[in-house]
């Protein structure tokens, strides 16, 4: 009897899909606004760290302007990255510096405050987190992984509105 994987000669995967600690999957990187809501979505691997893709975020966004300020955590902490944005998007990065942190401080504590907003951002995490279609990678091809989460985007607006 001829099964399928005998014709098939490469590993079963999709794309947009990078090995983790815990297996294989997808980073999904999303940028909320002041009350928590989705202004842009992004889908790539797992592997790439979150400064190779915050760029590709900011632009690919839904509305017309860019973010005044992005909101990141300690990974974010990146100078050339904060001049990138700076420059391109005219996007302030506000990020706590890293501990072991070897350069002069750029960042003081009134910029700093603004971090505390941070959580809106993981509470739009939370809602994506709702939709099992998203929690559970189920498609091969990223255009339709990136297709629902589109899609529970467009319903987390409509019951916020």
């Amino acid at each position: 009897m001829l099964h399928r994987w005998y014709l098939l000669r490469c590993s079963k995967r999709g794309s947009d899909v990078g090995p983790t600690k815990r297996g294989k999957g997808s980073k999904i990187m999303a940028i909320a606004d002041q009350t928590g809501l989705p202004i842009a979505v992004c889908l790539a691997a797992a592997t790439p760290h979150e400064i190779t893709l915050v760029e590709q975020t900011v632009t690919q966004r839904f509305t017309t302007q860019a973010p005044e300020r992005l909101i990141g955590d300690r990974a974010y902490d990146s100078d050339p990255l904060d001049a990138k944005l700076l420059k391109e998007h005219h996007v302030q990065l506000i990020a706590p510096h890293k501990i072991n942190r070897v350069r002069t401080v750029t960042q003081d504590g009134r910029i700093l405050r603004r971090y505390q907003r941070r959580w809106k951002v993981e509470r739009l995490n939370a809602w994506l987190q709702n939709f099992r279609r998203i929690v559970v990678r189920y498609d091969y091809k990223a255009q339709n992984f990136l297709g629902f989460v589109h899609l529970a985007i467009i319903l987390i607006l409509l019951r916020n509105y």
